[in-house]
């Protein structure tokens, strides 16, 4: 049976009352501030809730693409960077350092001009610094002593303490006596066929040995009596010193010592 219209009217008012279908009312502005305010602060309790990496996110845009703060590179250092790279670290303090003495030999007390350096001259302390004095000084000043001696815990203490270590000042000195040794029996019959090489003109190596060796036994006395009296000294500071910072220490002490050898024995 077909409904009136008027029937069919009260029956949508009747289901309107009875909230079936949600009528439209037209709001205040003081009550759609109200309800903005609200939903405004369920969001915002809503991110309190959450966790430190939410936190960082709403104060940083771009949080979410950086690292840590514990991971993010910190500036640089070079204490970090000679206990990091030790080894990198001493060959490129010895490789500049010995090129740099022999400038000064050659420019500050031979006064000769920058216009006259003798570059073959510059080339073979550069070389001898690279090669012995930072690769192979490094290898058996740390390496080496380390495995021979207790090395880290007499320099690890303080100055103190090591003047009442009695065992650890015995092994100073006797790291000092084994490297006076090798100074004296590899360091300069190694300077002497490096410089040999350069200067020679010969390709042959045994030339080289040869040469540099005859070198060696003729100024043995006296570069021996200069060695023992910068070098003992030196030995006892240098070896009392933390282990990372034995060659750099040691090759501010080097740096005067290259400087007089490459005066005194430097030249063709």
């Amino acid at each position: 049976m077909l409904r009136s219209p008027f029937i069919i009217v009260l029956l949508l008012l009747n289901q309107q009352a009875n909230g079936f279908v949600p009528a439209p009312r037209r709001k205040n502005i003081p009550s759609l501030l109200s309800e903005s305010k609200s939903i405004l602060d369920n969001i915002l309790d809503k991110a309190a809730s959450n966790n430190e990496s939410t936190d960082k996110l709403l104060m940083d845009p771009l949080a979410d693409m950086t690292t840590d703060a514990d991971d993010a590179p910190s500036s640089w250092s070079y204490a970090e960077f000679a206990q990091t790279y030790p080894n990198v670290n001493n060959i490129g303090i010895a490789t500049i350092k010995t090129a740099s003495a022999d400038l000064l030999a050659q420019v500050a007390i031979a006064h000769t001009p920058v216009s006259d350096i003798d570059w073959e001259r510059a080339f073979l302390f550069c070389a001898f610094g690279a090669v012995y004095l930072g690769a192979f000084q490094y290898w058996y000043q740390v390496n080496i002593f380390k495995k021979v001696f207790d090395v880290d815990k007499f320099t690890s203490q303080s100055w103190g303490d090591k003047l009442k270590d009695t065992e650890g000042l015995k092994s100073l000195f006797a790291q000092t006596a084994l490297d006076l040794t090798v100074l004296t029996f590899i360091y300069l019959p190694t300077f002497y066929v490096f410089k040999a090489g350069v200067f020679s003109g010969s390709a042959d190596p045994s030339v080289w040995l040869s040469s540099g060796l005859d070198s060696y036994t003729t100024n043995f006395s006296k570069d021996e009596f200069d060695l023992v009296r910068v070098w003992a000294p030196a030995d006892l500071i240098c070896f009392s010193v933390p282990l990372y910072l034995r060659l750099p220490v040691r090759h501010v002490v080097s740096f005067v010592w290259t400087a007089y050898l490459s005066f005194a024995r430097g030249g063709h």
